[in-house]
This record gives structure tokens, C-alpha cells and sequence, in this order.
């Protein structure tokens, strides 16, 4: 099975697992009420389970209150705190959803004309595709959506929802750190990937001191990359790449390879030899073997290494900034532009926020298990 497929086998599990959640929940809930009311299990025991899982409960609510409260700022349409004046309110008075529509703007695919040319005549076959409007936010009308209400009683007011006029540039942003970060990934694991297996499977002159430098890059390779900030720039504008998105992705490649080919090599470290030399024996060449022996072996470090990789390119701030234009904002320096200089725009700016974070909070959750075990730096016991 090649590493695709473990891979795409693995995410199907997942969503599969996360689809049967409540019912299995439910199912474990009525086998143990049954267990209690025959007498097999004491009603303690229970009990006990219910008291930690409430107590994890409150663990996590305290740990997401900030995300809450920067949730309650974009809800509250004007932006205002969680605490006002009159004191600490969990819920916004008037909850809108314009800051987030104002992030999101037009989800509109325009129509295009397609025309076919018939030979040895003159005329043609135009063909028009169809506007496709999911979201036209300047075409919203006044009033709420959401609202809740049991007979005459309501329970939810709604939210607020107004045309909105000039939204966000979110989706330009978007698409910026996209095409940083893709090439990112993909040129540093081209380096990741034959560095890591080289350097736990093979011996060679001065492997213990390119070690010792990936070691020695590692701790201060980060901090040394923003100290020669001013020369990496002095040099982007000599080259003329210094609005380049591709030399961007090229430089946050260069700082992501020494720690993550380290990550990844001490994965691969713990992966049994023996399963290579079997594959040896059966006649299978040095390629086959990496590809389909060491590799899907390796898929918790290798996401584990993407993960970072990525995170390199769709979060980093102060290099984007300093070196690319206002059309190549990536989605930070977007949301730092939203700062003006004597006021921010709490409601949008938190909206903007959680907007940009959405997409790395969905994939680390479907990566979280194979995260976990890239780094508990063991491989395949045997």
C-alpha cells in the first residue's frame, strides 16, 4: 500500500470515527445504566467517570475562554469586550454576523463565455455558463437571521445582517498564503524526506558533524534568520525578488529543513533495519524500499513534519512583511493591516482572526493523532 493510500485509509477512519461518536456515546451510556440496574457494576464507578469528564470539562473551557472571548468581540458587531461597564457579560446584547461577512465578502463565481470555432465557416458555437452567487454580501437585506423563538417566547434574537459595502481582502490574503506555503512544503520536503532516511540509514564521511550542524541550526536557526533580517532583505532587493512569493516560500523552506529533518530522522531512527534487509533479500531495489517500507512507516512523522512545515508558511509575520508588497499581503500581515493608527477594529479584527485560524484548527484535528506520534520519537516496536 503505497503512502497515499495509508494516508487517505487513515483520514476515512477518522471522519468515519468522528460520524459514529455520539451514536457509540449513546450506546455506552445505556450498556452501563443496564450493567448498573443488574447490579454488575457499582453506581459509583460511574459516577466517578461522569465527575472526570466534567472536571476535563472545565479544563478545556478555561483553556478556550480567550478564543471565546475573541469570539464574543466579532459577534458584538461594534467589537466591544466581554467586560463593559456594566459588568461581565458572556453573551453580546445584539450578536451580528457582519464582521464575519465582512471577512468572507462576495462568494461569487462569475459566468464565462466559451466559444468553438466551426471549421471552414465563419461562425462559431458560443457557449455561457451560468453566474453561480453563494454569498452576495452588498445585495443582504436589513434584518435578522438565526432567530430562535418557542411560541412566543425567543429565545434567540437572531443575528444582525445589513448590505455590507467594501468587505476584506480575506480571500486575496488567502490565496497569498496559499501560494506560500504549498511551495514551502513542497521544496522543503524534497530536502526533509532524503535528508532524515540519509542520516538514520546511512553511514559517510562527516555525518557526525553535518549532525552536529542540523543540532546547532536547530536551536538557533530561527533566531538567527530574524537577526539577518536586514541583510536577507538587502539582498532580495539586489536579486529583485524581494516581492517574490516563490523566494519567500524558498526562505521559509531554508529555516524549516534543520529541525524538521532532525524530527524526522529521529522518527525513522526507531523503524526496525530488519524490515529493510527482508525487503532486500526478496530482490526489492533501494527505491522500493524507501517507498514502500520506510515511508508508511513514517506517516506520523511525515505529517507531523508537514504540519510544521506548513504552519511555517501560512503563519509567519515579520519576514512576509518586510519583504513582500501590499498585492502579496499573506493572511497575518492582512490582519495586521487592519490596524490603523489611533484605532482597531475589535468586531472585524477578531472576526478576521478566527477566520485565518479556522483552517489550522480543522487540520490539526484531523491530524492530531498522527502529530502525536511523530513526536514520541519511536517508531515500530520489534
Amino acid at each position: 500500500m503505497s503512502l497515499l493510500e495509508t494516508v487517505g485509509k487513515k483520514v476515512k477512519e477518522d471522519a468515519t470515527n468522528v460520524a459514529k461518536a455520539p451514536v457509540e456515546a449513546a450506546q455506552d451510556v445505556r450498556y452501563t445504566a443496564e450493567a448498573v440496574r443488574r447490579g454488575d457494576i457499582s453506581p459509583v464507578e460511574p459516577l466517578k467517570t461522569v465527575g472526570a469528564t466534567l472536571g476535563a470539562l472545565v479544563l478545556v473551557c478555561l483553556l478556550l475562554f480567550p478564543i471565546y472571548w475573541i469570539l464574543i468581540a466579532g459577534l458584538s458587531g461594534t467589537g466591544g469586550s466581554i467586560y463593559s461597564s456594566s459588568g461581565l457579560k458572556l453573551f453580546p446584547e445584539a450578536p451580528s454576523l457582519v464582521p464575519f461577512l465582512w471577512v468572507v465578502g462576495d462568494l461569487i463565481v462569475p459566468g464565462y463565455d466559451i466559444s468553438f470555432n466551426i471549421p471552414a465557416t465563419n461562425s462559431a458555437i458560443v457557449l455561457s455558463t451560468p453566474q453561480l452567487a453563494f454569498l452576495d454580501v452588498s445585495a443582504l437585506q436589513p434584518g435578522t437571521v438565526g432567530r430562535i423563538a418557542f411560541g412566543s417566547v425567543e429565545l434567540f434574537p437572531g443575528f444582525g445582517v445589513e448590505p455590507i459595502e467594501n468587505p476584506s481582502s480575506f480571500k486575496s490574503f488567502f490565496w497569498n498564503s496559499l501560494t506560500v506555503a504549498i511551495p514551502t512544503v513542497i521544496i522543503a520536503m524534497i530536502l526533509i524526506v532524503p535528508a532524515a532516511y540519509a542520516l538514520s540509514r546511512r553511514e559517510f564521511i562527516f555525518r557526525r558533524k553535518i549532525l552536529f550542524i542540523y543540532v546547532l541550526l536547530t536551536q538557533v536557526g530561527g533566531g538567527l534568520g530574524i537577526a539577518l533580517l536586514i541583510g536577507l532583505y538587502t539582498v532580495y532587493v539586489q536579486l529583485g525578488i524581494n516581492d517574490s512569493k516563490l523566494a519567500l516560500a524558498v526562505y521559509y523552506a531554508a529555516t524549516a529543513v534543520p529541525f524538521n529533518t532532525w524530527l524526522l530522522k529521529t522518527y525513522m531512527d526507531g523503524i526496525p533495519v530488519s524490515y529493510e534487509e527482508a525487503a532486500l533479500v526478496d530482490g526489492a531495489p533501494p527505491w522500493r524500499v524507501v517507498v514502500e517500507i520506510i515511508l508508511p512507516l513514517s506517516t506520523a512523522g511525515l505529517a507531523t513534519v508537514f504540519i510544521f512545515t506548513f504552519l511555517t508558511g501560512w503563519t509567519e509575520f515579520v519576514v512576509a512583511q518586510t519583504l513582500l508588497g501590499t498585492e502579496n499581503y499573506t493572511l497575518p500581515v492582512g490582519l495586521y493591516s487592519l490596524i490603523s493608527e489611533y484605532s482597531i477594529p475589535w468586531a472585524r479584527f477578531s472576526a478576521f482572526a478566527l477566520t485565518f485560524a479556522s483552517p489550522i484548527m480543522l487540520v490539526y484535528l484531523f491530524a492530531q493523532r498522527y502529530i502525536e506520534g511523530g513526536l514520541s520519537f519511536g517508531g515500530v516496536e520489534g
